[in-house]
């Protein structure tokens, strides 16, 4: 019996049967044999969201068979590809071919349909969610059926699919909106907490991409701006093997993994180290290919909550949260990541309809993170917040729908796709309702 473990180690689930499909023709096999049996199947990814969305309970079915590039259509300016594909090996595929995605969220260990369907968002830009570059999409639905949905055809499905929470059916293949491979500039400062506050709407109205990182227990912040500066990758001006070896491998992930892990230990000495750490950072300004600088590497295994609120409360929400930190005796030793994105049209998007202000909270995965995110969480629901799908919460369908005009919809099109609830597990019960 095979045992499936996500990325944070907080979620797992020993199903019936393993399988690893190499064709829409297995896949459709594999979710007949499902119906037939009136049991359920799940296709993994790579584990990276923090919720038990993907937890298999009868049959798992591994993604490894179904990766790589179909095909690019210059003149269209699309890209399609098998959705088992990892988002950081579409972003090396692309790059070879001059072409970029337009946004992304700063991890791309995802699978292309993982990444999909828990609405993964990057920062600014004119799309965040990866979802609202989707052009079309091919999934395999609950009766067996292959179905092909766009604007075009299936508009329907292809309205509430894009984040689709692996509720709807298997993705098979993905088809994406692309560019001209762009050049970014990111400039990398500390700020003063107030000054940073204060100038922020400013800054993220000047710049492509904008991230925020408060210092729990100091005034500190980093603020992170992207910029575009053209296609002529010659302009680029990255960083050297010995910066990325110094800072974002050592610096950020091993040595921030040690120091994390130890203050599990002795948690009292957070606050101080924190402030030194904070008064260590200096600008740094660097150029590279799009995908170079949106995203990072992370090897400490860390647990996270993120819930978007409205852009006009958002940062109001923020000081609501530092209050509600400052005041308790929680020591939190992982900086808070403070995001912008756009309004979409995908109806379980957390974007949907508005523009947001993305929060998300951290722990180190051997820290307790329930007290930290049970003190926030209801001050992010107040204020109208809407769970990242991906990331740990604990949000019902009851106070769900509320938040998502569209819920109903996405309802009555899950009915019509999955009737026998044969992509159905427990977390999906919980947020669906059914």
């Amino acid at each position: 019996m095979s045992v499936w473990r996500n990325w944070s180690g907080l979620e797992s689930a020993a199903p019936a049967r393993e399988s690893t499909p190499v064709s829409v023709e297995d896949v459709v096999v594999e979710v007949s044999r499902a119906v037939e049996r009136r049991s359920t199947v799940k296709m993994v990814g790579t584990g990276h969201s923090f919720t038990a969305i993907a937890a298999p309970e009868a049959t798992l079915l591994r993604p490894g068979g179904l990766t790589g590039v179909v095909g690019i259509d210059r003149e269209a300016m699309t890209v399609t590809a098998h959705a088992g594909t990892r988002l950081a090996d579409l972003n090396l595929a692309l790059e070879r071919e001059g072409l970029s995605l337009h946004n992304m969220g700063d991890i791309a260990e995802q699978t292309l349909a993982g990444a999909v369907s828990t609405g993964t968002h990057g920062s600014g830009g004119r799309a965040a969610g990866l979802a609202a570059q989707l052009v079309g999409l091919e999934l395999v639905t609950g009766t067996g059926e292959l179905l092909h949905a766009s604007a075009e055809e299936h508009p329907d499905v292809f309205a509430v699919a894009r984040v689709g929470l692996g509720a709807l059916g298997i993705l098979t293949t993905l088809t994406f909106r692309v560019e001209p491979l762009f050049v970014l500039e990111a400039v990398e400062e500390a700020a003063r907490w107030d000054d940073a506050l204060e100038r922020f709407d400013e800054v993220a109205s000047a710049v492509d991409h904008l991230d925020l990182y408060w210092f729990p227990h100091t005034d500190t912040v980093q603020l992170k701006q992207n910029t575009r500066r053209g296609t002529e990758l010659s302009q680029a001006r990255p960083l050297s093997r010995h910066q990325l070896l110094l800072d974002d491998h050592l610096l950020q992930n091993t040595v921030f993994g040690l120091v994390t892990s130890g203050l599990n230990r002795v948690p009292a000495a957070i606050p101080r180290v924190n402030r030194l750490a904070a008064g260590l950072l200096s600008t740094r300004r660097y150029s590279d290919v799009a995908h170079r600088v949106l995203t990072a590497e992370r090897t400490v295994v860390f647990r996270e909550m993120e819930y978007a609120v409205p852009r006009e409360v958002g940062l109001d929400v923020l000081r609501a949260c530092r209050r509600a930190i400052d005041a308790s005796d929680l020591r939190i030793s992982f900086p808070v990541e403070v995001r912008t994105a756009p309004a979409d049209d995908v109806a379980l998007s957390t974007g949907s309809g508005r523009d947001s202000l993305y929060l998300a909270f951290h722990t180190h995965r051997d820290a307790d993170h329930r007290a930290y995110f049970a003190l926030l969480e209801p001050v992010l629901r107040e204020a109208g917040g809407r769970p990242h799908w991906g990331k740990v919460h604990t949000r019902t369908a009851a106070d769900l729908a509320p938040a998502y005009p569209r819920f109903e919809e996405f309802l009555a099109v899950r009915e019509r796709l999955d009737p026998h609830r044969v992509f159905a597990n427990d977390h999906l019960r919980r947020v669906l309702g059914r």
